[in-house]
C-alpha cells in the first residue's frame, strides 16, 4: 500500500505559507530592533546629559545645597543606562508601529488599511505630546508641592534609581492617557457603540478618567486632576473625529 500525496493537498501549501509569515515576521522584528540599537548608539554618549535634564523638574524645586544620589554602587553608570534605552524605545516606536502595520497590511482590506496608518501615526504623536504635557506641565506643579510639603528638617534627597522609576511611570501614564481619541475612534468605528452611545455614558468616563487617575499617579490632587481632566478632553475630542471619520465614509460610499 502506498502513501502518495495528492499534488493538490492543501497542507504543503499550508506550511509553506506559514514558513513565509514566520521569515516575514523575523525581519519585521529585527528591523525593529535595529532602529531602536541606532537610537540608543546616537544617545548613549550623552545619557548623563539626558538625565541631567530629566531631572530639572525635581532639582529646580530642591533646596539649595541638596542632590539627588545614588544608593547603589553601579547607579551612576546603570541609571543613564536605562533611561537611554527606555529613550532609544519611545523614539523608535513610529518605526515599530510602522513594521508591525506592514506585517498586518496584507491581511486588510483596502479600507482597513486607508485607516491603520493614520492611526499609527496619531497614536505616536498622541503618546509624545502625552509625554511632554507631563515633563512641561505635570513634574513643575508635582514636584513644587512634593519638596515643599517636606517636614522641616528633613533633606530632599532622592535616589537617582527612585527618581527615573517614577517619572517613567508617570510617562506612561500620560502617554496611553493621550490616547483616548484613538481608543475612542475604535470602538465607534468596529461599531463596538456608537457616538450616541459613549454621549450617553459620558458620566461614567468622567468618573472613571479620575479613577484612573488616582490610580496611575501619586496621592495628590494636582497630579491626579491634570490626568483625569485632558482624558475626559480628550475623549470628547474622540467623539467629534469619530463622526467626522463617519461622515467622510458615508461620502465615500455615495459617490460609489
Amino acid at each position: 500500500m502506498t502513501n502518495s500525496k495528492n499534488p493538490a493537498d492543501p497542507e504543503p501549501q499550508k506550511q509553506e505559507s506559514l514558513f513565509t509569515h514566520l521569515v516575514e515576521l523575523r525581519t519585521r522584528l529585527i528591523r525593529a530592533l535595529f532602529a531602536v540599537l541606532v537610537v540608543f548608539l546616537g544617545l548613549f554618549p550623552f545619557a548623563n546629559e539626558i538625565y541631567t535634564y530629566l531631572s530639572v523638574p525635581l532639582t529646580r524645586h530642591m533646596p539649595e545645597g541638596s542632590s539627588m544620589v545614588a544608593i547603589d554602587v553601579a547607579s551612576p553608570f546603570l541609571i543613564p543606562f536605562k533611561l537611554v534605552l527606555v529613550l532609544s524605545i519611545v523614539i523608535a516606536i513610529p518605526i515599530i508601529l510602522y513594521q508591525l502595520w506592514a506585517f498586518v497590511a496584507p491581511g486588510l482590506y483596502k479600507n482597513e488599511r486607508k485607516l491603520v496608518l493614520p492611526l499609527v501615526v496619531s497614536s505616536s504623536v498622541l503618546f509624545f505630546v502625552g509625554m511632554a504635557f507631563a515633563y512641561y506641565v505635570v513634574f513643575p506643579l508635582m514636584f513644587a508641592f512634593f519638596t515643599n510639603a517636606a517636614p522641616e528638617g528633613v533633606s530632599v534627597m532622592t535616589d537617582i534609581g527612585r527618581y527615573l522609576d517614577f517619572v517613567i511611570k508617570i510617562f506612561l501614564a500620560f502617554g496611553l492617557a493621550f490616547e483616548v481619541p484613538i481608543a475612542t475612534l475604535l470602538i465607534i468605528s468596529t461599531g463596538i457603540a456608537t457616538v450616541e452611545d459613549l454621549k450617553k455614558k459620558r458620566p461614567y468616563v468622567i468618573v472613571g478618567a479620575f479613577v484612573i487617575g488616582m490610580v496611575l499617579t501619586p496621592p495628590d490632587v494636582i497630579s491626579q486632576t491634570l490626568l483625569a481632566v485632558p482624558m475626559w478632553i480628550l475623549f470628547e475630542l474622540g467623539l467629534i473625529m469619530s463622526r467626522f471619520v463617519l461622515k467622510t465614509e458615508r461620502s465615500s460610499k455615495a459617490a460609489h
